[in-house]
């Protein structure tokens, strides 16, 4: 049991594992390793005995805190082979060559895009947008009005050319019609006018966010989601998605290969992006990933995915409870502290260790921690782990 310390970038994220762009730092004095990939290195059983075998040796999940206050990029994550392949090809932009499938868990209200909506909605759209209409161009628009009555290849088809249309447009000419856009949104505003049903509130926000970027139509293509707390969304590979405002955790592998295409100053991969999506529309709700409660535990929460790599425990404790049992599992766990104040204790530990709000606490496989209430407030605490 050891006390690492993530690594804060850009003011808005803080990482939590082993990851090589941010490998946490434990401020336990007691232990000589700096941080923690360099003992888990060293302390291979922590891991578990079918993680340490499965993913070689490592953490193989990585967990973070986001806060959102400006929209972060238009992204996908690759599989496992095309990730492979980037990485082989332009390692200076795709750091690693591991897939990223990832949840996120809500804090506060937090708002993002998800996956493509229905065909019917982006049909709508493209009579209620000219500008938009105009960078799809009329032969990709009428395709997809053609596919709603046919299956999923062809709207998958129809869906991949409009989306390809837009994503490839000339910069001046995306700026021109967005400044369009603007100023008749600008003016329906001025005049009292509703403007929800395109969605003009969102449009000017990530506009002021990112004068003249193409992202700023993908809000046509994609879902909106506002996830309440304790609500999730998982993103598998593929799928387009970007975060627009709030307060969430975060698990996905331990990987960092993000493709772009918008809303963002950095590397924009505009072709990889359209060629590798899953252009599969959906409606909202069907993005949202519900936990499971605990049979054997009233205070647990549990987020598992459909992948092998990271599981996500919530433990929502009141005030009333002086003292909660994390159990033993045969995987590696990282704690957050989310709300509360406690003193953390465990048989093997050389003495208790104080966690309050912010603080992140490493267990080892088949170890347990006893978290004493040293407040009596409620506590929540997120729980990443890998359960194969």
């Amino acid at each position: 049991m050891a006390a690492p310390r993530g690594v804060l970038c850009a003011g808005m994220q803080l990482w939590m594992g082993t990851h090589p762009r941010g490998d946490a730092k434990i401020l336990d004095n007691r232990v000589s390793q700096k941080t923690l990939g360099q003992w888990i290195a060293e302390n291979q059983d922590c891991l578990g005995s079918k993680v340490k075998d499965t993913f070689n040796g490592k953490l193989p999940f990585l967990f973070k805190v986001l806060s959102v206050e400006t929209a972060l990029s238009i992204q996908a994550h690759p599989n496992k082979e095309l990730a492979e392949k980037l990485h082989l090809q332009a390692p200076q932009h795709y750091s690693d060559a591991n897939h990223k499938p990832e949840m996120a868990i809500a804090l506060t209200s937090f708002q993002g895009l998800c996956g493509f909506r229905p065909i019917e909605e982006i049909v709508t759209f493209l009579t209620k947008v000219p500008e938009f209409h105009f960078l799809i161009g009329d032969n990709a628009a009428t395709q997809l009005k053609q596919s709603l009555n046919r299956d999923s290849q062809a709207v998958a088809s129809a869906l991949q050319s409009c989306f390809s249309h837009l994503m490839k447009s000339e910069k001046k000419v995306v700026v021109e019609q967005l400044n369009l856009l603007v100023k008749r949104i600008s003016q329906q505003v001025a005049a009292g006018n509703n403007v929800e049903d395109v969605c003009g509130g969102l449009l000017l926000q990530l506009h002021r966010q990112y004068p003249g970027d193409i992202g700023c139509f993908a809000i046509y293509f994609l879902n909106l989601l506002t996830l309440k707390p304790g609500e999730a969304m998982f993103l598998e590979a593929n799928v387009p998605h970007a975060y627009l405002s709030g307060d969430c955790v975060e698990c996905m592998a331990c990987s960092d290969n993000t493709v772009r295409a918008g809303l963002t100053p950095k590397f924009i991969d505009v072709p990889t992006l359209c060629e590798m999506l899953s252009y599969t529309p959906s409606p909202s709700k069907d993005r949202l990933f519900p936990p499971t409660r605990s049979q054997e535990d009233p205070y647990l929460s549990i987020y598992d995915p459909p992948v092998p790599d990271f599981t996500v425990m919530k433990m929502e404790v009141p005030g009333s409870v002086p003292e909660y049992e994390v159990v033993a599992l045969d995987s590696a766990s990282i704690l957050l502290m989310v709300q509360g104040t406690v003193t953390a204790s465990s048989p093997t530990a050389q003495g208790a260790i104080p966690l309050q709000r912010g603080g992140v606490l490493f267990m080892g496989a088949n170890e347990s921690v006893s978290l004493k209430l040293t407040v009596p407030e409620d506590l929540l605490v997120f729980r990443a782990c890998c359960l194969l």
